[in-house]
């Protein structure tokens, strides 16, 4: 599975515990992100990466090029929630209901999904590629 990784500078720290947490899940995929979140992950879980623009530059706008050329089957966005949302975020969560990707916004559904990945839930998206 690929996964995507987008935090706000709010909520890296936040995405850094959840990917120490589950570094067993996540290494059995490829996971791309922006670069600033990407950067403080692989520092902390020496986990693989692959690094996109940061979400200012048009990282975020990369995931969702990803996602409407379904080579995107999760997406891990911890937003700020002092924030409205972004045009850009209407965009990516938009893209994700279209082409039916999980996509979780907070902690516990990011748990519910990689609890769902780590069973085998989602392989139904590697048979329909």
């Amino acid at each position: 599975m690929q996964i995507a990784l987008i935090a706000s500078d709010s909520k890296k720290e936040l995405m850094t515990q959840f990917c120490i947490a589950y570094q067993g899940v996540l290494s059995r995929h490829s996971l791309c992100s922006t670069a600033i979140t990407g950067k403080y992950i692989t520092e902390a879980t020496g986990l693989e990466i692959e690094k996109l623009l940061s979400g200012k530059q048009g990282g975020n706008e990369q995931i969702a090029l990803r996602i409407a050329y379904d080579e995107i089957d999760v997406l891990l966005y911890f937003r700020d929630t002092n924030q409205p949302f972004s045009e850009s975020d209407l965009n990516i969560l938009g893209l994700c209901d279209a082409y039916n990707v999980p996509v979780a916004t907070n902690l516990g559904t990011a748990e519910a999904i990689i609890h769902s990945l780590d069973r085998g839930d989602l392989d139904w998206r590697e048979l329909l590629k």
